[in-house]
């Protein structure tokens, strides 16, 4: 019978009562996203049914269960001890052969731009650079610019891009120049691309991978999802150059993953965790990375992955070329980058502050929590069925999802491709044409919203995001205020009254419900209408397949234990 580690160390028999797994593809994407729920019995006759993943304690017979736990508990402990095994590489002991790391060739056109023009660009696209004063690391404007070998210029052809995103642009001339390099951009700004592109070039030029050897490149994501969403990217483009990549990451078998890394792979993308596992009992080794890339840096450190991170660092030769990437600039990240990239070109695409993009039309409704399903209802029906097949619902947990779900099933909207979806699909995902979406539950801080309303308005389209913000959220009503007004969006006089009251105690909670301000018993009105309107002219049906890779689909968990 199976076992099961318990939180304390000690070890339960279980029998796996129930397992549902489900699987959808996303638009674009060859990849499968996992959504799975598994109940555990315990053959220990004095307690009751554990809990669920995180969850509390069950009860049978009398007494309670014990709760339950994630297998990624972010403690210091267990993260202190995870991967003790793995030894730090004294590089000084090692001779490190000489490899190439510069392969860019300025275009004339860049060379010979002249600076106001070269400052009108980056203006106009909200792009600062410091630490490199040199032209010929001047942003391209056109992929013809760039000089990219054949195979990396028939694929972008293939693509069908016209012109590079704003990181694409300034920072395709640094990575491949081989400098160290810090990225601060939005989601949805280009920047896997920026990163896999001369990552391929960087890879093209070193002695060939043999069975055994260990990658070339090595990009360590937070998420599982997002790993394969740049697997995805890795092999469009490297590919078609006999490179291979693999996505190892943990909530997957280890058998195919690290039979992949065995044979030997050009490219890794790699959540920490699984990845030390693999270094640890020696199936990979990271002597011949030269090439690192650390997406969502700040997420990563918001995970508590920071000492797996530097455990990883330290299996890396020094004079690795190292690109961050980061969707905002906190101390801990810059203490990072400070730590491993040293002598480091920035690049920044719009502010440092936190942001959101400016092509999502925010509205924010303040409403009682037992008014939210109504309004959603509400809101669904004002959109309209045509238009929600690309519509994502966030709310807080995921029992919430279920019942969301169900509740919308049981108003006939069983053919409308909604998604339900905790904050697991709030960073990261690329799914293409989202068109609106919708904070059931508000987020438990600004930038998490930022990344949620970030789903929709990618790559220069437009989008809408609606929320609902109820007392128990006044304490980040300051918050939600400023990013409001720094995107130039309206502010309900409800949402601004809440700010006099952020952090003192519910005082708007029981003015709002003594009727001190007035109520709007339609979700949104006329603001939501017009909302609507503007996005409205850019949503087109495809007949063949909705926006989610599915056809007559209902809808979907999309979290993971």
């Amino acid at each position: 019978m199976p076992q099961i580690k318990s939180p304390h160390g000690s070890r339960i028999s279980v029998k796996i009562t129930n397992l549902v797994s489900r699987t959808f593809l996303l638009k674009n994407c060859n990849t499968p996203v996992y959504s799975s729920i598994m109940k555990y019995q315990s053959n220990n006759k004095k307690g009751g049914f554990g809990g669920g993943s995180g969850g509390g304690g069950g009860y049978k017979n009398g007494r309670m269960g014990g709760g339950g736990f994630k297998g990624r508990v972010n403690k210091k402990n267990d993260q202190d001890n995870f991967g003790s095994g793995l030894r730090a590489v004294d590089w000084e002991d090692h001779n490190l052969s000489d490899f190439k790391k510069d392969f860019y060739c300025p275009h004339p056109n860049v060379l010979n731009r002249p600076f106001t023009e070269v400052q009108r660009y980056r203006e106009s696209k909200d792009i600062m650079v410091r630490g490199v004063s040199d032209p010929s690391l001047n942003p391209i404007q056109f992929f013809e610019e760039g000089n990219f070998p054949e195979y990396v210029a028939n694929n972008i052809k293939k693509m069908g891009f016209d012109f590079p995103t704003a990181i694409q642009a300034q920072g395709w001339p640094i990575a491949l120049s081989g400098k160290n390099m810090v990225g601060i951009a939005q989601t949805g700004s280009g920047k896997t691309l920026a990163y896999i592109l001369p990552a391929v070039i960087h890879i093209r030029n070193q002695p060939r991978v043999q069975r055994g050897d260990g990658p070339i490149a090595l990009v360590l994501a937070p998420t599982r999802e997002l790993a394969q969403q740049i697997q995805t990217v890795a092999s469009q483009f490297g590919g078609a150059c006999g490179q291979k990549s693999v996505a190892v990451f943990g909530g997957a078998p280890k058998g195919p993953q690290a039979r992949d890394l065995e044979r030997g792979v050009e490219i890794v993308i790699a959540t920490p965790g699984r990845l030390i596992d693999f270094l640890a009992r020696g199936t990979t080794n990271l002597r011949r990375c030269t090439y690192l890339v650390l997406d969502e840096a700040d997420r990563m450190l918001d995970m508590g992955f920071e000492p797996q991170i530097r455990k990883i660092m330290q299996q890396i030769r020094p004079d690795r070329q190292v690109l961050m990437w980061s969707a905002t600039w906190p101390k801990e990240v810059k203490a990072l980058a400070e730590d491993f990239l040293q002598d480091y070109v920035q690049v920044n695409i719009g502010s440092l502050e936190l942001a959101a993009n400016h092509n999502i039309h925010q509205i924010v409704e303040v409403c009682e929590e037992s008014d939210k399903q109504s309004k959603l209802n509400s809101l669904l029906e004002e959109i309209g069925n045509e238009k929600l097949e690309r519509t994502i619902i966030f709310v807080e947990t995921k029992k919430k999802v279920e019942a969301i779900a169900n509740a919308l099933k049981r108003v006939g909207r069983g053919k409308s491709l909604i998604l339900v979806a905790t904050d697991v699909a709030a960073r990261g995902l690329d799914v293409e044409d989202v068109m609106f979406v919708i904070n059931y539950d508000f987020p438990n801080s600004s930038e998490d919203y930022i990344h949620r309303i970030g789903r929709t308005g990618r790559s220069n389209a437009s989008g809408t995001a609606y929320t609902f913000f109820t007392s128990a959220n006044q304490k980040q009503a300051r918050d939600l205020v400023a990013v409001l007004t720094e995107a130039k969006q309206s502010i309900s006089p409800e949402l601004q009254a809440m700010t006099r009251f952020s952090g003192g105690g519910g005082g708007f909670s029981r003015g709002y419900r003594n009727g001190t301000f007035k109520r709007n018993d339609k979700f949104g009105g006329s603001r939501f209408n017009s909302g609507f309107q503007r996005n409205s002219g850019s949503y087109q049906r495809n007949s063949n397949s909705n926006g989610f890779g599915q056809q007559n689909t209902n809808y979907k968990r999309f979290d993971y234990d």
